[in-house]
């Protein structure tokens, strides 16, 4: 049983794995993906109550990253001769079950593999990938992706932050902004746009990989937050970073190639938002069998298995998106709006069972040690990135009507 160090044993053990596959949507996975799936479940279980630690001291523990990597479960479903392939469905289920563990560690999967190690191999040079994909992969070299700016989130097409030539070097000048990693001592995959007037790529927007002990590179844990407290998101100014030449992705020319990358996570998110949603409905289902009102379980009360039915039938429909979709992405027939849809559907969802399972176990619900409220608290957060439920719906609402609703 996880508790809070410090506090007596917890009166009730809301930890525990339940048959929650209602429709048998997991029931014909392939070997090689359960496998996988195993190896994530065993993780968590390996992890569980250090991270209800960290996340209540707001901690980050690095060891824990590295251990992922260990384990081989950044690959995120990456094609690359040199990483491990999982299939899409292999992919998501690692995002379910370790965000159905702690929500902080399914953000450092999405940041470690979905954002900058798929940044790289879509877009590195051979040399670059050839020095830094396996330390990425293996959790030994801590990555990140800065795109979003302190004034520019949903509209991060209008980044601010600037590349300029200077003979033989670039020069990055800018500030960044919820940047998972970003003060890990590691690699940032920082975004920015050409100024340079005489230069044909003037105004492009390209990637440039930046060791975070470069000169100029100053990266700032943002303090405060209430939500995903076992990882560090930072504050990055870059003050006249000067990087050489090569310290540009080839690959990258324009906007779009980050959207490729955000596209690509977003099927993740969803995903992540079902092993939220996962967590919830086993701790209120536990709860309520062990909790005992006017002499008898809250299982046997009317209400509550309206509720407990309520939040199944809502984790059925996430799990049913989930496994079409990524049935979809092993076809190649999945389109970027199918995955937002996937996104909006389930963060959406996965806040409503949160909310009905904190209610349904009363004010024990708001106790870290009864899971709860942490996952509930997570779920703002994973609702917002990669996308707010608005632009998804604009993206959405463009693709349907064939008209464009954005500013």
């Amino acid at each position: 049983m996880s508790s809070v160090p410090g506090d007596t044993a917890a009166a009730y053990d809301v930890t525990g794995r339940l048959d929650t596959d209602y429709y048998a949507v997991f029931a014909d996975i392939p070997d090689a993906d359960r496998a996988v799936w195993d190896r994530a479940k065993g993780y968590v279980d390996e992890v569980g109550d250090r991270m209800v630690a960290a996340w209540d001291d707001s901690s980050y523990p690095l060891d824990l990253v590295t251990r992922l990597g260990e384990l081989d479960l950044y690959n995120d479903g990456i094609e690359h001769p040199s990483l491990t392939h999982f299939s899409p469905l292999a992919a998501g289920l690692v995002n379910m079950e370790v965000s159905r563990g702690d929500g902080s560690l399914g953000t450092v999967i999405a940041v470690q593999g979905g954002l900058a190690l798929r940044t790289l191999a879509l877009f590195g040079s051979a040399a670059q990938q050839e020095r830094w994909l396996e330390p990425l992969a293996r959790g030994a070299v801590l990555g990140s992706f800065a795109l979003t700016e302190p004034d520019h989130g949903s509209d991060s097409v209008s980044l601010e932050t600037v590349a300029r030539r200077d003979g033989d070097e670039w020069v990055l000048r800018g500030a960044k902004k919820w940047i998972g990693n970003g003060a890990s001592g590691g690699l940032t995959f920082v975004w920015a746009r050409v100024d340079d007037a005489a230069a044909d790529e003037h105004g492009a927007v390209r990637c440039f990989l930046v060791p975070q002990d470069t000169p100029g590179y100053t990266g700032t844990v943002i303090a405060g937050k209430a939500s995903l407290r076992g990882i560090h998101q930072a504050h990055i100014a870059l003050d006249d970073v000067r990087l050489p030449a090569d310290a540009v992705l080839p690959g990258t020319r324009s906007f779009k190639d980050a959207s490729t990358v955000l596209y690509s996570t977003r099927s993740g998110v969803a995903w992540s938002a079902l092993g939220h949603a996962t967590a919830c409905y086993e701790a209120a289902l536990s709860y309520a069998q062990q909790r005992v009102q006017f002499g008898k379980p809250l299982v046997k009360f009317q209400m509550v298995q309206e509720r407990l039915t309520q939040m199944l039938d809502e984790l059925t429909a996430m799990q049913l998106y989930c496994r079409r979709m990524a049935d979809l992405e092993t076809a190649g027939a999945l389109r970027p709006t199918q995955a937002s849809l996937a996104k909006y559907h389930n963060t959406r969802a996965a806040r409503r069972i949160a909310q009905t399972a904190r209610d349904l176990m009363g004010g024990n619900g708001i106790l870290l040690e009864n899971r709860v409220i942490q996952h509930m608290a997570d779920i703002e957060a994973i609702h917002t990135y990669e996308g707010t439920e608005s632009v998804q719906a604009l993206l959405i609402g463009r693709d349907i009507t064939g008209t464009g609703a954005f500013v």
